[in-house]
C-alpha cells in the first residue's frame, strides 16, 4: 500500500492483505473473536497486519454506527501498590489488543467515592467497566445496572454480578504450608510460632484466614487462639501490630503470613526502627508479589496472582446472562526470585547512553 493508502486502511484491505473474511476482521479489531472460536493464530496474524498498515478505527464514527464508545473503564481502590499498578499495566495491554481504550481510576477505598467515578465514567459514555478491589461492589453494581452498562468484579467478589478472583484459600494454604516447611528445617516449631497479620473483613482476608488456620490444623493439630492481628490494608497499622507484639514478646515470630504487600510495607516501617536482631531466624510469607521483598536477609515466600488470566476471563464475562464467579489459581514464588512482569513487554526505543571520552 501506498503512504495515503496505508492512511485509509479499512477493515476490507485488512480482508485482502490477511486472506480473511471482512466479519473475522472485524471480530479481531473489535475483541470479540474468541466468542467466534478464532483462533488465536489468526487474531494476532490481523493485528500485527493492522498495526502494519497503521489501521486505526475511527472511534467517533464507530460510537455513531454502533451506540458504543470504544472506551473501557477500570477501577481500582490505589495506585501506589505493585498488585494494582501491573493489573493496570496489563489492563490497558489487554484493552488495546481488542481494539478498546482503557480508562483507569480509583475509588479510594471509599464507597461514596467508588459510586461517583462510576458515575463518571458512565457520563463518558464507557461500554463496559472492570471493578477491582472495590469496598462496595454491590452499590457499583447498582449503578451500572440502572445505565445498562456491563461489568464484572475482579480481584474481590460481588453478589450480583460476574467475578474473577485468585483461589485465596488455595493460594493460602500454599503459602503457609511454605513457610512452615522452611521454618521447621530452622529448628523445632509449635502452633503458637506462626501468626497472620493484616487484612480485614472481606472476602480475600476470610479466604485466606481459613487456608491459614486449615494448614495449621493439619501440621499441628490445633490453631491456636490469639495468632492474627487484622489491621485493614494500613502499612501504619501493621507496623503498630508488630511494635506491640515485639514490646509483649522480645521478638517477632518465628514464622507469620502477612496478608498484602500493603501490609508488608508496615513490617518494613518496623524493621527500619529496630536492628538486624529482631528478625535473623524469621520465615516470611506474604499474599502478594515483589521481587525486592525477595531479596531481604531473611526467607520470604510470596503468592503471585495471575493478573493476566483474570482479566482475560473479565472480558470474556462482561456479556454473560448469569452472574458467575471464576477462581484462578496464583502462583507460589520461592525467595530469591524475580519474576517477569508487564513491563517487560514495554519497548524502550532510545538507544544506551554512552559517555563521551
Amino acid at each position: 500500500m501506498s503512504e495515503k493508502e496505508r492512511k485509509k486502511a479499512t477493515i476490507y484491505d485488512l480482508s485482502v492483505v490477511s486472506g480473511a473474511s471482512p466479519s473475522t476482521v472485524a471480530s479481531v479489531l473489535n475483541g470479540t473473536w474468541r466468542k467466534r472460536r478464532i483462533s488465536e493464530e489468526t487474531a494476532a496474524k490481523i493485528l500485527s497486519l493492522a498495526r502494519e498498515h497503521d489501521y486505526k478505527a475511527n472511534l467517533q464514527a464507530r460510537a455513531l454506527r454502533s451506540s458504543r464508545s470504544g472506551l473501557v473503564g477500570l477501577l481500582l481502590p490505589v495506585y501506589d501498590n505493585r498488585f494494582f499498578s501491573s493489573m493496570a499495566q496489563t489492563f490497558e495491554s489487554e484493552a488495546r489488543k481488542r481494539g478498546l481504550v482503557p480508562m483507569v481510576v480509583s475509588g479510594r477505598r471509599d464507597p461514596e467515592e467508588e459510586r461517583r467515578t462510576v458515575e463518571s465514567l458512565i457520563a463518558y459514555a464507557i461500554d463496559s467497566l472492570f471493578i477491582a478491589g472495590a469496598t462496595d461492589p454491590d452499590g457499583v453494581h447498582e449503578i451500572c445496572m440502572r445505565a445498562g452498562l456491563p461489568h464484572v468484579n475482579i480481584d474481590l467478589p460481588g453478589k450480583f454480578a460476574s467475578s474473577v478472583i485468585a483461589d485465596n484459600r488455595q493460594g493460602a494454604e500454599a503459602l503457609t504450608s511454605a513457610i512452615i516447611r522452611h521454618a521447621e528445617t530452622l529448628g523445632p516449631l509449635h502452633a503458637g510460632d506462626v501468626y497472620l497479620f493484616g487484612g480485614r473483613n472481606d472476602h480475600a482476608s476470610r479466604e485466606r484466614i481459613a487456608g491459614f488456620h486449615a494448614v495449621k490444623q493439619s501440621v499441628f493439630g490445633a490453631v491456636t487462639k490469639g495468632d492474627i492481628e487484622i489491621t485493614g490494608y494500613s502499612p501504619g497499622a501493621t507496623a503498630l501490630a508488630f511494635d506491640r507484639f515485639f514490646d509483649k514478646h522480645g521478638r517477632l515470630p518465628k514464622c507469620f503470613f502477612i496478608n498484602s504487600s500493603i501490609n508488608f510495607e508496615g513490617l518494613l516501617r518496623f524493621m527500619g526502627r529496630h536492628d538486624g536482631e529482631a528478625f535473623g531466624d524469621i520465615v516470611v510469607g506474604c499474599f502478594d508479589y515483589d521481587p525486592f521483598a525477595s531479596f531481604l536477609p531473611f526467607p520470604v515466600y510470596m503468592i503471585r496472582p495471575n493478573i493476566s488470566k483474570m482479566l482475560e476471563r473479565g472480558f470474556d464475562l462482561l456479556d454473560e446472562p448469569k452472574p458467575l464467579t471464576i477462581m484462578i489459581e496464583p502462583e507460589l514464588v520461592p525467595p530469591r526470585t524475580a519474576l517477569e512482569g508487564p513491563l517487560d513487554a514495554l519497548n524502550d526505543p532510545s538507544p544506551p547512553f554512552v559517555f563521551a571520552d
